[in-house]
């Protein structure tokens, strides 16, 4: 396949055997960087647009299946492109508007200045796999549309245009992450991010992708070893990417990266954060949280944020 354009995070891959990997890295040179997601599955209980039935995939299972083929490094599968038999992005299914759920959300972004060239939708709706208990993944496109796009949502809870979440949704997101944080400690990060919302009874992630312009490549490094940092954060510009980037004032770790959505956009400069996860180096030394899906025993909080709710001392 020729690429038009850059692939990116939040894009999605069909290979030749019709595995659906979901793009995981903006380094997509000379190989596609993605995770496997879905498989055909004669018994699977998602169908696609032509009728085939696939299932999804867990974590580990989905390692494993990976780990199989002559194309997984470093814990993904690099797909060379004269693999890839269809590339999906997120933009195509705001193009195609065919969901009522997400014509509501794209008008909603629309209305507040956004427009829909800049909007996208990823996961299972992009595939065509969506089951009735699917959520929306909403994609915003380039740093300012994603700030706009909060604030936004920001105003229309507070001035009570659309719902809050509520705490039965607020527990049901809890189980979903499994965070390594009390449900009180989830709650008060997750409320000032402002990347989640409602609109009748449609609940949707909102998801940030760079802009062309925008993009940098994290080097890859080696790992050396589990460590837990205390330091202030002096950079949050890119705090809700994929990785999410902290870049600290520390002795020896220069930046906490967030490979699992659960810490995106989870403190801001000048706060003072606590991190676990495992050491980097590839120039710098980094801190990498989310070596698993469900990152145990790994995580990121702000000090300054529980300390200020009582939650713990700063």
């Amino acid at each position: 396949m020729i690429l038009q354009e850059p692939v990116r995070i939040r894009d999605f891959v069909i290979t030749k055997n019709n595995w659906i990997y979901a793009v995981v890295s903006y380094d997509n040179e000379p190989h596609i960087r993605g995770f496997l997601r879905y498989i055909p599955d004669k018994n699977g209980d998602r169908v696609s647009r032509d009728g085939t039935r696939f299932r999804k995939v867990g974590f580990e299972e989905a390692r494993q299946l990976m780990h199989k083929s002559v194309h997984y490094r470093d814990g993904l599968c690099a797909i060379p492109c004269e693999n890839v038999a269809q590339l999906e992005r997120p933009r195509q299914c705001v193009e195609r508007c065919d969901d009522a759920d997400v014509s509501s959300i794209v008008d909603f972004f629309e209305n507040n200045g956004i427009s829909r060239h800049h909007m996208g939708v990823t996961g299972s709706r992009l595939v065509g796999l969506a089951t009735d208990s699917s959520d929306i993944d909403f994609v915003l496109y380039g740093r300012p549309n994603f700030e706009r796009g909060r604030d936004a949502l920001r105003d229309a809870v507070e001035s009570g245009l659309l719902p809050e979440i509520d705490t039965g949704l607020w527990r049901r997101i809890f189980q979903k992450r499994t965070p390594e944080l009390t449900f009180e400690e989830f709650v008060l990060h997750e409320k000032r991010k402002w990347n989640r919302g409602s609109i009748g009874a449609t609940y949707f992630d909102l998801l940030f992708v760079r802009d062309f312009d925008e993009i940098a490549i994290e080097p890859r490094g080696t790992d050396d070893g589990f460590a837990t940092v205390r330091a202030t954060v002096t950079n949050a510009t890119y705090a809700f990417d994929s990785p999410a980037i902290y870049e600290i004032e520390h002795e020896t770790v220069n930046k906490v990266l967030s490979y699992t959505h659960t810490y995106a956009g989870q403190a801001v400069e000048g706060e003072v954060i606590e991190a676990r996860g495992i050491c980097n180096e590839a120039g710098v030394t980094r801190l990498i949280v989310g070596t698993s899906r469900a990152a145990r025993g790994e995580w990121i909080k702000s000090c300054t944020l529980l300390s200020r709710n009582g939650t713990q001392p700063g």
